[in-house]
């Protein structure tokens, strides 16, 4: 389990984290370097952490959570990146966020209470999806009969989250901030599920109409899927813009090996200890310990 300290020096976990396998970094193929560049730094309010041609990473601490590269060099495709979903450690950083976006007019697309979760949707200049979240503690994540966890997608009030905002100028996303997820867009749901549950072992927390949510570590999800635009779609181009890969990271070697294994078995290769895998719309995982 990750242990971080927020701004009022509150123990913080990041629940996502809490889990056999997480998400790292999200890799994304891009037409404009230099303007996504800019983008991820000053309205998302990621870290620098290195930049050569054809490549920008950002993050936080140090901790890569995205890479851009450059020279997409046809449309995104229907099946890819849904969202990728960057993971606050407290209510108040997602206050702080609100507030910087509000500054310096960062357009939303929409704000959501999940029961388990709040969160705040964008898009990047490009269309990428971004969610900006923070997580409830799993105690007050409610469940239905049975134990599963219950999710909704209810309206998040704004005006009440901008008041627990700390009202100073944005330094940029606190230490402890994470990858929490990614939702993919996928051609059938079924298929989805028999790539990451029947053969990577994720478990299915929870169905959608025309979308399932999948974990490890009794997580809410650490991937979704959904067909809402993209039902049908067939294999991407490794030319497309959009997502390029995403990192699945190993809390520990045993939990690697057997992620390792299940790759394989799925198609995937071990390559000098890179570890690679597609699904079938060819969105591509790297594992790392």
């Amino acid at each position: 389990m990750l242990t971080v300290q927020d701004k009022v020096s509150s123990p913080v976990r990041l629940e996502a984290y809490d889990a056999p396998l997480h998400i790292g970094a999200v890799s994304l193929r891009v037409r404009d370097l230099p303007r996504l560049t800019a983008f991820y730094r000053d309205a998302i309010g990621l870290t620098l952490i290195s930049e050569e041609p054809g490549l920008s990473v950002l993050g936080v601490d140090g901790v890569p959570l995205v890479r851009l590269e450059g020279g997409a060099s046809a449309p995104v495709s229907a099946a890819g990146l849904f969202h990728l979903a960057i993971l606050l450690p407290s209510r108040r950083d997602l206050a702080n966020w609100l507030a910087h976006a509000a500054r310096t007019q960062v357009p939303l697309e929409g704000a959501s209470n999940h029961l388990v979760s709040e969160a705040l949707y964008l898009s990047d200049p490009e269309g990428n999806g971004i969610e900006i979240y923070r997580d409830r503690s799993r105690p007050e994540w409610p469940r239905l009969d049975g134990g599963a966890i219950k999710m909704s997608t209810d309206r998040l009030d704004l005006d009440l989250l901008l008041r627990e905002s700390d009202g100073a100028a944005y330094p940029g996303m606190p230490t402890g901030t994470g990858m929490g997820h990614v939702h993919l867009r996928v051609g059938d749901t079924a298929q989805a599920e028999g790539f990451y549950r029947d053969g990577l072992g994720f478990d299915v927390m929870v169905h959608y109409p025309g979308a399932s949510f999948l974990a490890t570590g009794g997580y809410h999800h650490h991937i979704a899927v959904n067909v809402w635009g993209s039902r049908g779609a067939g294999l991407r181009a490794d030319s497309d813009a959009g997502l390029a890969s995403f990192e699945l990271v190993a809390a520990d070697d045993p939990a690697f090996a057997a992620m390792r294994t299940r790759m394989i078995a799925a198609g995937g290769r071990d390559q000098g200890g890179t570890v690679t895998v597609a699904d079938p719309w060819n969105n591509r995982l790297i594992l790392r310990r």
